[in-house]
C-alpha cells in the first residue's frame, strides 16, 4: 500500500485544487458582479476545506482512486465535484449575463490552473538534473493528473445542461422564451446528468460522453495545453 501513498498525495492534491478553485472562481466572479452571498456565507475562500463536499470531493474521488491503483496500478481518469459556491442571481448587476460570467468563471479557472500546470514542467525540466528521479518522476505526475483533471472538470461542466455551468451559460445567453424552458431543466438537471454519463453508454458505446470528453481531454486538449506552456505535444 505505502508504494501507492505518493501516487495518490499527487492525485488527491490535483483533483481537490482542480475542484475547489472552480469554486472559488464562481464566488469572486459573482462578487465582482455585484453579488456578496458567498462572501457573507464564508465561501469566498481559496482554502479547499471550505468547498469540500464529503461525497463529490472525497468519497467518489478516493474510490475512483483505489479502484484503479488497484486494477492497473496507476491514476487514469478522476471525477467529482466540490460544494456548489452560493450565488444569488437577484443580486447581480445585470442578472442574465452576470450569471452566464459567473458560470464561465468556474471552467475558465481550469483551463488557467491546467495551463499553469503545464508551465511547471518548465523549471521542474531546468532541475531534474539535480533532483531525485522518483522526485522527478512524481512531479511530472502531478503536472500530468492537473491537466487532465482541471481539462476533464472545465469541459464536463460545460455540457449545456442547467444547472452545469454550460447549462446556465446558455440561459444567459438565448432570447428569454428559450432560456426561460431551459432554466426549467435546472430540477431535473442532476438527473439528466447522471442518465448521460452512466445509462447511455450502456445503450450503445456510441453515447458515452464522458468517454468522449475523456478521448478529448487527453489527446488534443492535452497537446494544446502543452503547446500554449510553450512544450512540444
Amino acid at each position: 500500500m505505502t508504494g501507492w501513498l505518493p501516487e495518490l498525495t499527487v492525485a488527491i492534491l490535483a483533483t481537490v485544487l482542480a475542484i475547489t478553485l472552480h469554486e472559488a472562481a464562481h464566488g469572486y466572479a459573482a462578487l465582482a458582479l455585484g453579488d456578496d452571498t458567498a462572501q457573507r456565507h464564508g465561501r469566498l475562500s481559496l482554502n479547499p476545506l471550505r468547498h469540500v463536499d464529503p461525497v463529490g470531493t472525497i468519497l467518489l474521488p478516493a474510490i475512483l482512486l483505489l479502484v484503479q491503483l488497484v486494477t492497473i496500478g496507476r491514476v487514469e481518469a478522476m471525477f467529482g465535484w466540490a460544494k456548489p459556491v452560493p450565488v444569488d442571481i437577484r443580486r447581480l448587476r445585470d442578472p442574465r449575463s452576470g450569471m452566464a460570467l459567473v458560470a464561465a468563471a468556474g471552467p475558465a479557472m481550469n483551463v488557467f490552473l491546467a495551463w499553469c500546470a503545464a508551465m511547471l514542467a518548465h523549471p521542474l525540466e531546468s532541475a531534474s538534473g539535480v533532483l531525485p528521479p522518483d522526485l522527478v518522476a512524481l512531479g511530472v505526475r502531478f503536472i500530468v493528473l492537473s491537466i487532465l483533471a482541471n481539462l476533464l472538470l472545465g469541459l464536463f461542466n460545460l455540457l449545456p445542461i442547467p444547472p452545469l455551468d454550460g447549462g446556465r451559460i446558455l440561459v444567459g445567453l438565448l432570447p428569454a422564451p428559450l432560456a426561460l424552458g431551459l432554466a426549467r431543466l435546472e430540477r431535473a438537471g442532476l438527473l439528466i446528468v447522471l442518465l448521460l454519463i452512466f445509462v447511455l453508454p450502456r445503450l450503445s458505446p456510441s453515447l458515452d460522453i464522458l468517454g468522449w470528453l475523456v478521448d478529448l481531454v487527453s489527446g488534443p486538449g492535452f497537446n494544446l495545453i502543452l503547446r500554449l506552456a510553450g512544450h512540444g505535444t
